[in-house]
């Protein structure tokens, strides 16, 4: 049996990759990791690489997903995305931006808002 937040956070992946899914992109990677950061969704939006971070939040009472998103969590996603285009030239190839997907609600009836490009390489 695993913890509840892991469950929810497995539940809130599955909920945004199928709205993304819904919405036209492409899944291509599920919780890509590197030595030293992480990327939740790698997704093909229209020919465009989206690097995609998942936020589950239950309440907005501190706030949206996107909020809790530091600039030391931005560094470990795009350390992330480094390694992976370095890997996958035919990836590297493609224009990429970051998203997040803010998942709120109780786990029965989640919710999920995309921000497009959310943030950028510095």
């Amino acid at each position: 049996m695993s913890a509840p937040h892991l469950e929810i956070g497995r539940a809130a992946e599955a909920a945004a990759a199928q709205m993304l899914e819904h919405s036209g992109y492409r899944i291509l990677r599920r919780n890509f990791r590197a030595r030293g950061g992480e990327i939740d969704l790698v997704a093909e939006d229209g020919g465009t690489l989206a690097i995609v971070e998942v936020r589950y939040r239950a309440g907005g009472r501190f706030g949206g997903g996107a909020d809790s998103i530091t600039a030391g969590k931005q560094r470990r996603i795009v350390r992330a995305a480094r390694v992976l285009l370095a890997a996958e030239p035919a990836l590297a190839r493609l224009p990429a931006r970051f998203d997040v997907i803010e998942v709120s609600g109780p786990a029965g009836t989640l919710s999920c808002r995309l921000i497009r490009d959310a943030f950028r390489l510095e």
